[in-house]
């Protein structure tokens, strides 16, 4: 009876750790990820000190990704000048011979062809294939149980039931990468490029966000004007969704054609923008800073307004990049009865405005303002770079947890 027990005990406990290993790997989104927790698992479920994943090739025939988990620092740098395996040897009869596979000694199988010279000594092997969609997609490898015992016919089940939940975890997230990149691509479409601005100097960036749904609400513009004057949007709609980006378009389309007809101040433009967003549609709460890039006697001056938007950064030559603190007007579609605010700045020669969205420095486990301060750090670090690679150089080090998604619009005055 108590030899029941325990086996009944030792069969929940599978159970309950397959359970726990697919729920583990139907949580990640990313691809790499979902392959390495694959093993991992695997070899949390067996007890198992060493484990791979082996990607097959277009042909079906050889390795083209070899995903190795539980070897040491001195073992990796062991076998740092030999290859990843292709699929001979007994991982090659597993790809031509896809049913389960156990052995109590590698080196005693017919295919076997030996280790090479570094690899750390492996007796034992599980080997099961992964298929996704009814094709093989490659072979989950594990070797040497922590207790030194052969794998047996439970590990096999238990393994075997794993890979049927990785087929279905791969094909998901290769699924959602297929949406990710048509979300990201449909974004993208829905952003200007950015006219020739002389004599400034003009780039803009924007990334999604890292969640799996890439749509969001975040644009900019740059437009030159009729009277001279260059205008410089940025913007944010709240949601990330296919609705936020329809929004985002109805409004930066609006936007642009108050700016021909309105054209100053940056106040008027908003207010009446806000006016008609609340008459004519139902677009969520939106964010935004128009600034109008100036003549300024010899020089240039920016002139801007904001609603509930982050304010603008300011690098001048030799001085340290600040931001243009400012009374700020409110979101757009909240009350557009309240008077908005303008502001204007001189620009001195080779200075640079730099407009972004909040999902540049937004972060839930620091303050606003040290990330607000990190970004100055590092528009500091990477100033004097062309502004391409200042954009770039923002958006790849952003102080950010990457939650959401990111526009930067930066403007240079000629020196």
């Amino acid at each position: 009876m108590d030899e029941q027990l325990q086996a009944l005990a030792a069969a929940r406990a599978r159970i309950e750790g397959l359970l726990a290993a697919v729920v583990a790997i139907t949580r990640e989104v990313e691809l790499p990820a979902v392959l390495h927790r694959i093993v991992t698992t695997a070899m949390d479920l067996v007890g198992a000190r060493f484990g791979a994943l082996g990607v097959l090739d277009d042909s079906g025939e050889s390795l083209a990704q070899f995903i190795p988990v539980g070897l040491s620092d001195q073992e990796r740098a062991a076998l740092a000048d030999v290859g990843f395996p292709r699929g001979l040897g007994v991982l090659g009869h597993l790809i031509r011979h896809p049913e389960p596979l156990r052995s109590d000694d590698i080196s005693a199988h017919p295919s076997s062809v030996g280790f090479p010279p570094g690899h750390p000594r492996m007796r034992t092997l599980l080997g099961v294939a992964i298929s996704v969609r009814g094709e093989s997609y490659g072979d989950l490898y594990l070797s040497e149980r922590g207790d030194g015992r052969a794998f047996d016919v439970h590990d096999e089940a238990v393994v075997v039931a794993l890979a049927s939940a990785a087929g279905i975890a791969i094909d998901n997230v290769r699924l959602l990468e297929r949406v990710r990149a048509g979300s990201e691509q449909f974004q993208r479409l829905l952003l200007p490029t950015l006219p020739d601005l002389g004599p400034f100097a003009a780039a803009a960036i924007y990334r999604p966000a890292a969640e799996p749904n890439a749509l969001g609400g975040d644009w900019y513009d740059a437009i030159p004007l009729p009277d001279g004057a260059v205008a410089l949007v940025i913007g944010d709609v709240v949601g990330h969704d296919l609705e936020a980006a329809a929004a985002m378009a109805s409004t930066r389309n609006m936007l642009r054609s108050l700016l021909f007809e309105l054209r100053t101040p940056p106040s008027a433009v908003l207010s009446q923008l806000d006016r008609t967003l609340q008459a004519i549609t139902d677009n969520p709460v939106t964010t935004t800073s128009l600034a109008r890039i100036e003549p300024a006697g010899d020089g240039w001056s920016v002139h801007w307004s904001t609603a509930g938007h982050v304010p603008p950064l300011l690098i001048t030559p030799g001085g340290r990049p600040r931001y243009l603190v400012a009374e700020p007007g409110l979101p757009l579609n909240v009350d557009s009865e309240q008077r908005r605010p303008d502001h204007i700045h001189p620009l001195p020669p080779g200075s640079t405005v730099v407009l972004f969205t909040d999902g540049l420095i937004e972060h839930p486990d620091h303050p606003i303002d040290v990330t607000m301060d990190a970004l100055v750090e590092l528009a500091d670090r990477h100033a004097a770079l062309p502004l391409q690679d200042f954009v770039r150089a923002l958006a790849d080090g952003h102080p950010s947890d990457g939650h959401d998604d990111m526009a930067v619009l930066a403007l240079r005055i000629p020196s």
